[in-house]
């Protein structure tokens, strides 16, 4: 087992409370994937003029990329572990403080990669939409072998959710799947053109599919989002296509049932992050055991709840408050403040120099150590697990 579930002290409802027993997984999700540092701006009026400099009415920072899937899901109240490469600067160090101390995220199978600079994303939000803008540089070998789940190290949970990509496979879904975790696909823009559903290997393992409209359109070339649902559940026992401003629309192979709910009037102030909610939301409603309609209409109010805030889900409920400071109500700084610096992680002063990589897992070795026949990773406790470094003044 990897580390031991803890619950968030803000925590109120565990929505699987009833259905909780002494045999259960210790997680209750676990997903990889890459965590930006988001810089969002909201209130433009239109879009930046070239050659001009345009003033925005809000601003919000905070983790993003997969972190907003999985703090939506332990703000839900599920008991989630990620796995997912740090960057080894202030942006990485202020993730993962604001992901494990502020949200309670399990962070066992997670790592920091020494020298490797975290990505970022500059979200601008006007007239219901966003524009992004992104930096970051080709994981190294051990951020992909992190990302893509370390099999040894992987801790066991009800569901996963997994991002599906074109022409390849990720071995630890077939492995989760056969140990009896469901498998909640999710996918991205196909770059390639090709759209085709072969290509996603790893469809065959998920109980369910969450595309938007337009991504199932085009991998089952049809014309109509609702028609696309129904082609999906030839591939896949459940299938749920979101429709935007319209709702969403599900089917269920095995049930033979459907349900569409419209979605939730509201003005937008920031739709980043929106569709990593609403698979946030379905999930937990089915966890739950919910009926299908009731699932869709949690997942479109869990995504409603974060458009009607500034700055990203992170911004509306809970203030990201550090536990470590000295008096209650004083907030995290922001990346690379000077008052208050982050811990490094990625590794233990030895004189001058810097030792191995510090890993969730204690004894994680890169992938051509297990190519090799390395011993396999010990799984990481709280009685072993390295201590941090204290901080020390600027």
């Amino acid at each position: 087992m990897v580390g031991a579930p803890h619950a968030h002290v803000d925590a109120q409802v565990d929505p699987l409370a009833g259905l909780r027993s002494a045999d259960d997984p210790p997680w209750d999700v676990y997903l990889t994937g890459t965590v930006f540092l988001d810089i969002i701006f909201t209130g433009l009026g239109s879009a930046p003029v070239r050659g001009t400099e345009s003033w925005a009415r809000g601003m919000g920072s905070s983790p993003g990329g997969v972190a907003n899937m999985a703090t939506a899901l332990a703000r839900l109240g599920l008991r989630t572990s990620l796995a997912a490469a740090f960057g080894d600067d202030h942006y990485g160090d202020y993730c993962w403080d604001a992901l494990e101390q502020g949200e309670g995220i399990d962070l066992s199978p997670s790592g920091t990669v020494p020298g490797w600079h975290s990505p970022v994303t500059v979200s601008m939000a006007y007239e219901g939409e966003r524009t992004m803008v992104s930096h970051g540089h080709e994981p190294p070998p051990e951020a992909v072998f992190l990302q893509e789940g370390v099999p040894e190290c992987r801790p066991r949970a009800r569901a996963a959710v997994a991002s599906l990509t074109p022409g390849r496979r990720s071995p630890w879904i077939a492995q989760a799947a056969g140990e009896g975790t469901r498998i909640f696909g999710d996918v991205g823009w196909d770059d390639t053109g090709a759209w085709d559903l072969a290509g996603l290997s790893d469809l065959e393992h998920c109980e369910a599919f969450l595309p938007n409209a337009e991504e199932a359109m085009r991998y089952t070339g049809t014309d109509c989002p609702r028609a696309a649902a129904h082609a999906l559940t030839a591939f896949v026992p459940l299938a749920v296509v979101t429709l935007g401003s319209e709702g969403a629309y599900a089917v269920d192979r095995r049930t033979g049932e459907s349900a569409e709910v419209p979605a939730i009037a509201v003005e937008a102030l920031d739709p980043t992050g929106a569709g990593d909610v609403f698979v946030a939301g379905f999930v937990t409603g089915t966890l739950a055991g919910w009926p299908l309609a009731d699932r869709l209409a949690f997942a479109g109010l869990t995504a409603r709840r974060l458009r009607l805030a500034q700055g990203t889900w992170w911004s509306y409920g809970r203030p990201r408050i550090d536990p470590r400071a000295g008096r209650p109500g004083r907030r995290l700084p922001g990346p690379g403040s000077r008052r208050c610096r982050p811990r490094r992680r990625g590794w233990r002063r030895r004189g001058r120099g810097r030792t191995a990589l510090r890993r969730g897992c204690p004894t994680w070795q890169s992938p051509a150590a297990h190519a090799s026949g390395g011993p396999p990773c010990r799984p990481a406790t709280a009685h072993h697990r390295p201590h941090p470094q204290p901080r020390r003044r600027p």
